[in-house]
């Protein structure tokens, strides 16, 4: 017996084993027609040389007439297509798998991205080139270890930073003329590279795969180098920072890094078409 307030509440508990499991999911919240399409899309996703209607509706245990209209349905949505009385997986089923590929790709190149911010206590940073501009993927950085912050956009001033010069320094030279054309070289701070010239001779004498240095050209009292990663023709770079005060870091986080990245150079570079 209970009581709220004045009155008296008499409270009955059901017993234990009655409660249903919150995990469980009531059945009228289930969408059954859901259920069985993706039961037929995972069957014929099994099925390399594809499946008539009636294997399809005896592997996925629905009656043949269900099975024939969600077929159909299927196949009006792009889902499957329909060959010689065979289903297969359709345009869209394939996009779906090719996006779930590129999600994968992405969470492998940012999960490597935080554990060397954290192995080396630096704020990490991925970018590509792509389609002629420079592309900042992803960055990983702590509240200590902050990453260094836009104030200039980054695409527009590659020839002021690490990883833009990077970046450059993997293109070919009508490339990157034709990169410098586009987005003129122009004063960020004192130590800029002074002009467009100046740029395309340093990036000249840039080993293809060597880490590039910057220090303070993009932002006072910051020092930055970028490793370079290439896949086919597509270039892309994983860079990190640090506070001025801490310049003489550089090379063993370089060092340090080179190593990291070799025991992952395959999964990033499949990522490079994220």
């Amino acid at each position: 017996m209970a009581t709220v307030g004045s009155v008296p509440v008499e409270i009955h508990a059901p017993p234990a084993q009655r409660t249903p499991p919150l995990r469980e999911a009531h059945p009228t919240t289930l969408i059954g027609s859901v259920q069985r399409a993706m039961r037929l899309l995972e069957c014929v996703a099994a099925r390399e040389y594809g499946a008539t209607a009636k294997q399809l509706a005896r592997e996925a245990q629905l009656a043949l007439p269900t099975t024939y209209h969600l077929l159909r349905t299927l196949t009006h949505e792009g889902y499957l297509r329909r060959d010689k009385g065979m289903f297969f997986l359709g345009d869209a089923a394939e996009r779906l798998g090719r996006s779930g590929a590129r999600q994968k790709r992405r969470s492998t190149v940012e999960d490597a991205l935080a554990g060397w911010r954290d192995m080396l206590g630096v704020p990490v940073y991925y970018a590509v080139y792509r389609a002629g501009e420079i592309e900042v993927v992803s960055v990983a950085d702590t509240p200590g270890n902050p990453a260094v912050a836009e104030w200039a956009d980054f695409r527009e001033t590659g020839h002021a930073h690490a990883i833009g010069q990077c970046l450059l320094s993997q293109l070919h030279d009508e490339a990157r003329r034709d990169h410098v054309d586009r987005h003129p070289v122009r004063t960020i701070t004192p130590y800029t590279v002074p002009d467009a010239h100046a740029l395309l001779r340093r990036l000249e004498s840039i080993g293809r795969m060597e880490p590039v240095f910057e220090r303070q050209e993009y932002m006072l009292g910051t020092v930055c180098a970028a490793l370079p990663l290439t896949a086919g023709t597509t270039a892309a770079t994983v860079a990190f920072s640090l506070p001025c005060r801490q310049a003489e870091r550089l090379l063993p986080v370089v060092r340090r890094l080179q190593n990291e990245m070799g025991r992952l150079v395959g999964a990033l570079a499949l990522s490079i078409s994220i």
